[in-house]
């Protein structure tokens, strides 16, 4: 289809990903409508700064654009809305007040919420999540008030919380029901790592601990116990035990599923006319869903083209990073059995390398390296085989094997 055919593109999410795609529409050069419904009231916005520095620092929102570049993009926003259905045969977005969008191209950009892995811990008000700007601004204002902090989750999300609390002044435990931190995405190696990072800088950490529950005291401060060992009462508690996807529209209208909206390299749905980017989109390649800035980033803009007919292809490997007690840890590719690590300690932070049978990297980890990760992402894109003596040696550039 040429672009005069393509004249109304709605985006649901105001997000990452559907800030990223509407900025590619405009640059790829498409002058018709651009929809976008969003559940919040906010220009889009990044996350990652949420669980930092907005905390911390009291940043102001993380915008995505300037807004001058924003209203450039002559965007026709539809918020705080949601949408509630779609009519693939109409071609409709039905919004909740009623309204009904027509559409040419369909971006679902929807994200993910928090997952509370016991629903009545929503009702304790000393009890958070972290996923909004609302829901930051609640934490800051909760995080000056308090001594003590419980973590629930020691993945990505729960652990920066810790790394800004404890920037704060307060006491934090963290208590994870796996036997390591951060288990889905990283090797034992890295894991150790992490908690040694934790541990040095005073936050106690409770690792497999199967049975968590939470009691609301008479002065609104909450008891967790973990296997049945309760700790002194914390003013203040975070549940950071991963998400659910928003993927109620899309499964209502029967489009395929995994794990996520399942999606070829362009972002393309089971409906030709309807396209899928960032959180809700499955990778093409790993058949995982990425809670990753840049592909949120980098995925949207490939959709953007494809979803303007040009032949376009989205195939990097995952890569995310965290900030946490001032180290930047990078993470590149994700785990695979029967992959071993190599170690290279260095100075300045270790990198984690693990091969494949054919000593191919598979996945790098780095603390404070940004050098290295660079090189892992060539390595990676040239399958190339390495000498795992050269990686552990700190005495050999890692320059040279490029």
């Amino acid at each position: 289809m040429s672009h005069e055919e393509i004249s109304r593109i709605v985006v649901i999410g105001g997000g990452q990903a559907g800030g990223y795609a509407c900025k590619a529409l405009r640059s790829e050069g498409y002058t018709g409508r651009l929809t976008v419904v969003a559940d919040e009231p906010h220009d889009f916005y990044e996350r990652p700064p949420l669980s930092k520095g907005v905390v911390t620092e009291g940043e102001p929102l993380p915008r995505l654009f300037p807004e001058a570049s924003l209203a450039a993009l002559a965007l026709d926003w539809q918020r705080p809305k949601r949408a509630t259905a779609i009519d693939r045969q109409a071609r409709e977005v039905v919004l909740d007040d009623g309204e009904r969008l027509p559409y040419d191209r369909l971006l679902i950009a929807t994200g993910s919420r928090p997952r509370l892995p016991v629903a009545a811990w929503g009702e304790i008000p000393a009890v958070m999540t972290l996923r909004s700007w609302e829901d930051a601004q609640r934490l800051k204002g909760s995080l000056d008030e308090s001594r003590r902090l419980g973590v629930i989750g020691g993945g990505w999300i729960g652990l920066e919380v810790a790394s800004s609390a404890r920037k704060l002044g307060l006491e934090v435990e963290v208590f994870e029901r796996q036997s390591r931190l951060c288990e889905r995405s990283v090797g034992a190696e890295v894991s150790g790592a992490l908690a040694e990072l934790h541990r040095a800088r005073d936050v106690a950490l409770h690792l497999g601990r199967e049975r968590i529950a939470l009691d609301e005291q008479e002065d609104g401060r909450v008891v967790i116990s973990a296997d049945g060992v309760a700790a002194e009462p914390f003013d203040l508690v975070v549940v950071g035990t991963g998400v659910e996807f928003n993927l109620e529209l899309a499964r209502a209208v029967g489009l395929a599923i995994e794990q996520g909206i399942v999606v070829d390299s362009g972002g393309r749905t089971s409906d030709p006319h309807i396209f899928a980017a960032g959180d809700v989109a499955q990778h093409p390649q790993l058949g995982l869903c990425l809670q990753s800035w840049a592909y949120a980033q980098n995925q949207a803009r490939v959709v953007a083209e494809a979803m303007l007919g040009q032949d376009a292809h989205y195939d990097e490997p995952a890569w995310l990073w965290s900030d946490q007690h001032g180290v930047n840890i990078q993470i590149l590719g994700v785990p695979h059995p029967g992959i071993r690590c190599v170690v290279r300690q260095e100075p300045q932070g270790p990198v984690f390398c693990y091969l494949d049978d054919a000593s191919r990297l598979v996945q790098m980890v780095a603390f404070d390296q940004p050098r290295a990760i660079k090189l892992g992402k060539r390595w990676i894109a040239a399958e190339r085989v390495l000498d795992a003596a050269q990686l552990a040696d700190p005495d050999v550039n890692l320059m040279s094997l490029r």
